[in-house]
């Protein structure tokens, strides 16, 4: 069984009707779209499950139904083709047993859906792992493949959560005909809350350059031995590497050759795309041969107590199928390595320290080297924001000063990561490297918003605190009247995107403005009050 998410961890509020009140999975689907059961059909090969419907209280009674939860769910046939594709695992990952994977695909064009003012809320105040994500629908997969003689194929095989009936190593088809649909308490694999060491242990000392590779949003391969260490593994690297700075790039936690994007992606007519992908099948090896990095991990050995660590390689190297694991790109880091905390993860190693221990360390220097990469870019686009004297009712709010790369370089002699971080190397060098990434354009956008947002709240409080009606005295009627659409305007958008003033103010603007109206014209009151 599949479960879909949509956007990233938060979901998407659907709009519903506002007379009545909303059904149980009207308010459920704010963060989870659809379930699904994926089969395999041997005339189709991978497609949604399909029963003849019991429920006479569904509508469904006698008549062949889709195993996708609630019926009226609006998946288009593309999204439920790449859904079928990507819940079965490769042919070559042999997985026996029960499998948890993730999987993350595109929106159908048209399908979107805007955010309205709660949820624009929502973002604003959830951490960037958590935040909302349009464009994308989310997959949580729980795949079942276990021998079956009765079965053609000679295996049972299905994407589904196991019934309270189900029982390990029995095939679900011989379970009792009462069998329960409703799913078993289960832990499904989520987005955030990654056991990070265990993602990193066979490339635990090339962590700083994983860090600057997510941080530069470079195109990079991970080609794993399951779909369960791809798609981890690509979550490590993508949504806990650069925290609390957005990924803004796109990624793929399993990828596979029937993906929607396979043709884009893997063109050697343009330079690969700012883009991480999972991958199993050994048929990528030569087929990203030209992306710059590449990751490959073999099942996990231990030598001793630590395991065994894979090796920078060159990408010409990257030629046969049975390629051993390794890093494979010509990338030379900016800063050098943290050598204090490889010592202290393997030392925790040796000592049998907890898994979720050391994940913590993992999680805290990933963290703490990003906040010294942008505390000064965060110090000096302060900067730009204009001062609060300057902002008066009766101009528009003053702008915001741009931001100039050499200026922000002068800065960072006497404000730079050296206040917050010991370790040494070309900072400069990796600024200006990421000034040309998707994550410095995402970043910079983001903040710009912010500080617009933020002049219009503080204009929006001096116009409640000013004397307008002394002001409109001395004003012509065209005057007034622009006042009064711009008034009404900024109103609008505070409520709609719940911009964070004292609703007193608001109505006590609102009522100024009232008050202006009436002291126009009759035929001037008639327009405003209809528009």
């Amino acid at each position: 069984m599949e479960l879909l998410e949509t956007g990233s961890r938060a979901g998407r509020a659907k709009h519903y009707p506002a007379s009545g009140p909303a059904l149980p999975w009207d308010r459920f689907s704010a963060w989870l779209e659809c379930v699904c059961v994926v089969t395999f059909d041997l005339e189709l090969g991978q497609a949604i499950e399909v029963r003849v419907g019991r429920a006479r209280s569904s509508g469904w009674e006698g008549r062949p139904q889709a195993l996708v939860y609630p019926l009226d769910v609006r998946l288009t046939e593309k999204e439920k083709t790449s859904i079928c594709y990507l819940s079965f695992p490769d042919s070559y990952s042999g997985c026996l047993g029960d499998t948890q994977f993730s999987f993350r695909i595109r929106q159908s064009v048209g399908h979107k859906i805007s955010m309205n003012g709660e949820e624009e809320k929502y973002n604003r105040d959830a951490p960037v792992v958590l935040q909302r994500d349009q464009a994308h629908y989310y997959g949580f997969v729980y795949f079942r493949q276990v021998k079956d003689s009765t079965v053609k194929r000679g295996y049972f095989q299905k994407v589904r959560i196991p019934s309270k009936n189900d029982k390990l190593g029995t095939s679900p088809l011989k379970q009792s005909n009462q069998e329960n649909l409703l799913p078993a308490p289960m832990i499904i694999p989520t987005v955030n809350e990654l056991d990070l060491f265990t993602c990193f242990q066979p490339i635990l000392i090339h962590i700083q350059m994983l860090w600057e590779l997510m941080l530069l949003g470079e195109p990079v391969i991970v080609m794993a031995t399951s779909p369960t260490v791809s798609s981890d593994t690509v979550l490590a690297l993508t949504s806990s590497c650069i925290t609390p700075l957005r990924y803004c790039c796109d990624y793929r936690p399993y990828f596979t050759i029937h993906d929607t994007e396979f043709k884009e992606y893997t063109t050697r007519t343009q330079a690969p795309p700012n883009v991480v992908l999972g991958v199993t099948n050994p048929f990528f090896i030569k087929t990203f041969q030209h992306w710059p990095h590449i990751i490959r991990i073999g099942e996990v050995k231990m030598s001793g107590d630590l395991p065994k660590q894979i090796k920078v390689k060159k990408l010409m190297k990257l030629r046969t199928l049975d390629t051993k694991p390794g890093i494979y790109t010509s990338y030379k880091t900016f800063l050098h390595k943290d050598k204090a905390l490889i010592k202290r993860l393997l030392k925790g190693i040796q000592r049998k320290r907890p898994s979720e221990v050391q994940s913590v360390i993992v999680r805290r220097h990933l963290l703490e080297l990003t906040q010294s990469f942008i505390i000064p870019l965060e110090r000096y686009v302060a900067s730009l924001m204009p001062l609060q004297r300057t902002i008066t009712a009766w101009k528009n709010p003053p702008q915001i000063r741009p931001f100039i790369q050499e200026e922000f370089m002068k800065t960072l002699e006497y404000a730079g990561p050296q206040l917050t971080s010991v370790l040494k190397g070309d900072w400069v060098g990796l600024y200006r490297r990421f000034f040309k990434s998707p994550n410095f354009d995402g970043w910079f956008r983001m903040r710009y918003q912010e500080m617009c947002r933020k002049l219009e709240i503080l204009h929006l409080e001096v116009l409640c605190e000013a004397d307008l009606l002394m002001w409109v005295r001395e004003k012509s009627e065209v005057e007034i009247v622009d006042l009064v659409l711009k008034l009404r305007e900024k109103l609008i958008k505070a409520r709609v995107h719940q911009l964070p003033v004292r609703e007193d103010l608001l109505e006590k603007l609102e009522m100024y403005m009232e008050t202006i109206i009436d002291s126009l014209p009759d035929d001037l009151q008639v327009v405003l009050h209809r528009h």
